[in-house]
């Protein structure tokens, strides 16, 4: 479903624009498999700008006008995407549907930030062009041990 408007939380701060061979299946997986929405399109140009909880990205069919170099897939080399969820369980429903393979199954992942330890539930999954995706939902906090 398409809106046809600028996202719903206005324009983040910072959007990354993936290339795409194939806007129709990326579209369809980002949307089907992943739960993301369209804010607004151009079909004509291959072009759609997702969200999804306040998280927003662009797919862009592959069209050389940010090309710096050449492209092959995996798409993203170098690159994971960390995307904040509620809770990943409704993904991870939907990918079942599908069925598409995760790069890194859900785990439990704790990181130091500063005094205290984070902890997040998290999956990794590629999209059709192999640009690698982190799912996350934070468990909560506690002190960090020296």
């Amino acid at each position: 479903m398409t809106k046809d408007q600028p996202p719903s939380a206005g324009f983040s701060p910072i959007v990354p624009e993936l290339d795409v061979f194939d806007p129709v299946a990326s579209l369809r997986f980002w949307c089907d498999a992943l739960g993301f929405e369209v804010a607004y399109a151009r079909p004509e140009d291959g072009f759609a700008y997702l969200e999804r909880e306040g998280a927003q990205v662009m797919l862009n069919r592959v069209n050389g006008n940010w090309k710096t170099g050449s492209l092959e897939r995996p798409l993203g080399r170098g690159i994971n995407l960390q995307f904040h969820v509620g809770t990943v369980a409704p993904i991870l429903a939907r990918l079942k549907c599908w069925p598409w393979p995760l790069f890194r199954p859900l785990h439990d992942a704790w990181y130091r930030v500063g005094i205290e330890r984070i902890g997040f539930r998290q999956f990794l999954v590629q999209d059709p062009d192999g640009y690698l995706l982190r799912f996350s939902e934070r468990l909560g906090g506690e002190d960090a041990q020296p």
